[in-house]
């Protein structure tokens, strides 16, 4: 059984990987912080601090996790190898075909695993808050607009990632002007910090009658949620508040009364907005929570030391500023303009499959 070989082998040779991501992860430190963390918890008095006892159980389910999921990769390591062992002394070729996928399976948990360990940034490890704005096109740009909204929303839901609507405005006519949402899960602004960019289509339009082939843009802002005031100090009179009514489609996401809040951070000039939720109290710690992200983001992009030194940023949404395009016609690609990594099919990267981009940065990222 020549092919129940040559996977022990390639098994083998992932073994010293194994050992070195159990390194890299640190999980003897993680086993003693746990330990620490469950004794605290367990202190008289601990859950009458509210804040700190929710801080306290988000770190331990990381860590946890974090351990827990090393252990599935070993686990599995040794149910594969097993399988080759039964399938070479049963002489039985019928398990080939589960052992080539629960292969291919394993390694892409490996590699992904091992690219966690490279989210050394500051916020890595943070919840990440999408923001989605439609480039100029009107019509056909709010509708890619919608289209980059659901494909991160369906990549969070592949990788178990909790995401909440924070702003949402209905396009005109169909798609979406802007919106925001946030992922929450560990390490979600690390992975999602690639996406920060100009996404460029090229389709044939459903909104042209001429069947013309139409290029249109739309920006993806990424950014670390800030759980931690004190990391992104927001004082009163850098911030100025403006109350609105709330607008949607019919009414069915937003409430239609005066509770919509504005955000304009004076020093930067940086905007922000929030209309779903029915409380004016509950936008506005939507606001204060999308603006102490765009402060960090902005803060860790540009090295700066102060966060008064940060000036606000604008994305131009228009050719030659693309991060990455997705072409439907005449031909069909996906490409990134950073990595030169690129996906033929389209419509599983606009159902979430996104990894590849998403390692390829992180590895160049690495190696620079």
């Amino acid at each position: 059984m020549l092919e129940f070989e040559e996977y022990k082998g390639r098994l083998n040779s992932l073994k010293p990987t194994l050992e070195t991501l159990k390194g890299a992860l640190n999980l003897e430190a993680a086993g003693k912080e746990i330990e620490e963390l469950e004794a605290a918890s367990e202190r008289e008095g601990f859950w009458n601090d509210v804040a700190n006892s929710q801080r306290v159980q988000k770190r331990l389910k990381q860590l946890k996790d974090k351990c827990e999921n090393y252990r599935k990769l070993c686990a599995a390591w040794e149910d594969l190898y097993t399988l080759c062992e039964m399938a070479i002394e049963e002489n039985d070729g019928s398990m080939l075909p589960e052992l080539e996928s629960e292969f291919a399976v394993f390694k892409e948990e490996v590699e992904s695993a091992r690219l966690s360990t490279l989210l050394t940034g500051e916020y890595d490890a943070n919840n990440a808050i999408l923001t989605f704005h439609a480039g100029a096109g009107g019509t056909e740009a709010q509708d890619w607009a919608s289209m980059l909204y659901r494909m991160y929303n369906m990549w969070a839901d592949r990788h178990g990632y909790k995401v909440r609507v924070m702003d949402y405005l209905d396009g005109d006519e169909a798609g979406i002007k802007s919106a925001t949402i946030m992922l929450e899960g560990e390490n979600a602004y690390g992975f999602l910090k690639s996406e920060h960019g100009i996404h460029r289509l090229v389709r044939v339009s459903p909104f042209d009658a001429a069947g013309r082939r139409h290029t249109s843009f739309a920006a993806v802002e990424v950014m670390p949620e800030i759980s931690d005031d004190k990391e992104i100090e927001l004082r009163d009179e850098d911030i100025k508040m403006d109350v609105y009514r709330s607008s949607g489609a019919g009414g069915q996401k937003v409430n239609k009364t005066s509770s919509a809040v504005r955000l304009t951070h004076i020093p930067t000039g940086i905007v922000v907005s929030s209309q779903v939720e029915r409380s004016h109290f509950q936008n506005l710690e939507n606001c204060k929570n999308m603006l102490r992200a765009r402060l960090a983001e902005i803060k860790e992009r540009e090295h700066l030391e102060k966060i008064s030194d940060i000036k606000g940023v604008q994305m131009k949404i228009e050719w030659g500023s693309q991060i990455r395009s997705y072409v439907f016609m005449p031909y069909q690609l996906v490409k990134d303009h950073r990595t030169e990594y690129e996906n033929g099919n389209i419509q599983n990267v606009m159902d979430g499959d996104l990894d590849g981009f998403i390692n390829a940065y992180l590895s160049m990222k690495a190696a620079q």
